[in-house]
């Protein structure tokens, strides 16, 4: 039971195995406490925030966080499960100081990602594009995204596997990177329109648990 409670709030890992088997892969904990941030960032987008304001609250947060990231990861301080050591090559050891666990999110990962992407969010400010529509199409609905390419993802595994067949032992797998871009970016095409549809609709529904999406 206390593996059981423990993997479900901090940890990952299969928390029932038999005929079928049931894995907990997003620690709640963690994620509850990113999600907090990003709700209480919401004064950022207010209609009375200026868009200057906003600019320089965001490049100074993600600042903050990144220096922060340099002192703790730098010394080994605080924040990740083990410690960064040289390698055989400055790139290695660029690489291997950057390995942070994702499951749970560890501090060093998070300071990481959220202070790029508080610092993107600044820097997409002064831009007006076709790209920047896409982007906030998809950022008007992330959970209805997320939900929807998992499922668009597994069907299409299983079609790649009956059609193609196993080429990594009993399952099928791209071989390549430029295989998986290639997927991304099909991927992204083919959910822009579901997207697009299901945020028009969220945003002139008065359900309540559909703003959740």
């Amino acid at each position: 039971m206390g593996y059981t409670l423990w993997t479900i709030l901090h940890d990952r890992g299969f928390i029932y195995e038999g005929d079928i088997r049931v894995k907990a892969s997003y620690p709640v904990l963690p994620w509850i406490g990113v999600i907090l941030l990003g709700y209480f960032a919401g004064p950022l987008y207010a209609q009375t925030m200026e868009r200057l304001a906003r600019r320089k609250q965001l490049i100074a947060i993600g600042m903050g966080l990144l220096a922060c990231l340099l002192v703790l990861r730098g010394f080994n301080i605080y924040g990740e499960l083990l410690p960064w050591q040289s390698q055989g090559s400055a790139l290695l050891t660029l690489m291997d100081s950057v390995n942070f666990t994702k499951y749970p999110p560890s501090l060093n990962f998070l300071m990481l990602t959220i202070g790029v992407t508080l610092l993107l969010m600044a820097w997409f400010e002064k831009l007006s594009n076709k790209a920047m529509d896409v982007l906030e199409i998809f950022g008007s609905a992330p959970m209805f995204v997320y939900i929807l390419h998992l499922y668009v993802l597994l069907v299409s595994y299983r079609i790649a596997l009956g059609v193609l067949g196993p080429n990594a032992g009993d399952f099928f797998a791209l071989d390549h990177v430029w295989q998986i871009w290639v997927a991304t970016a099909v991927l992204v095409w083919a959910l822009y329109y579901p997207t697009k549809a299901f945020a028009k609709f969220k945003h002139s529904t008065n359900i309540a648990w559909v703003k959740y999406f």
